[in-house]
């Protein structure tokens, strides 16, 4: 089992400092890998992830939420989305994103289907082919 970051990922960053296996890597390019991925194969499941993401971003697999209820003014950061956003990460450098949705309070997503993309970002994808 691993850690999966989800669609609520605005590219912080902080995650990727504290992983004592470098295992979460930005998805490059960003259009159509818009957040930051976790390599399975790599997690150890330490968690020390969880509790930098201030977007709430990173669950284990098995707690990824069937219904996330928002708490309004979350962004769900998806390929196919149109929504624009700007803010800064974990170091101050500059966000900018034209995948996002911001959430309404009390709406319900379900975070699921943003499992899959981790595995496919590092057995298909960009993520892949970077560690041949």
């Amino acid at each position: 089992m691993t850690h999966i970051i989800t669609s609520l990922c605005l590219r912080d960053s902080g995650c990727v400092d504290v992983c004592p296996v470098e295992c979460i890597v930005p998805g490059k390019p960003v259009e159509e890998w818009p957040w930051y991925y976790i390599d399975p194969d790599t997690c150890i499941d330490c968690g020390a992830c969880i509790p930098e993401c201030p977007y709430e971003a990173i669950f284990p697999e098995d707690e990824v939420p069937t219904a996330y209820e928002a708490k309004g003014g979350e962004y769900l950061n998806m390929v196919g989305l149109s929504g624009h956003y700007e803010g800064s990460n974990h170091h101050g450098d500059p966000v900018v994103l034209d995948t996002v949705r911001q959430l309404e309070a009390g709406e319900t997503v379900d975070l699921t289907p943003d499992i899959q993309p981790n595995y496919d970002y590092f057995t298909s994808g960009p993520g892949y082919s970077a560690m041949e």
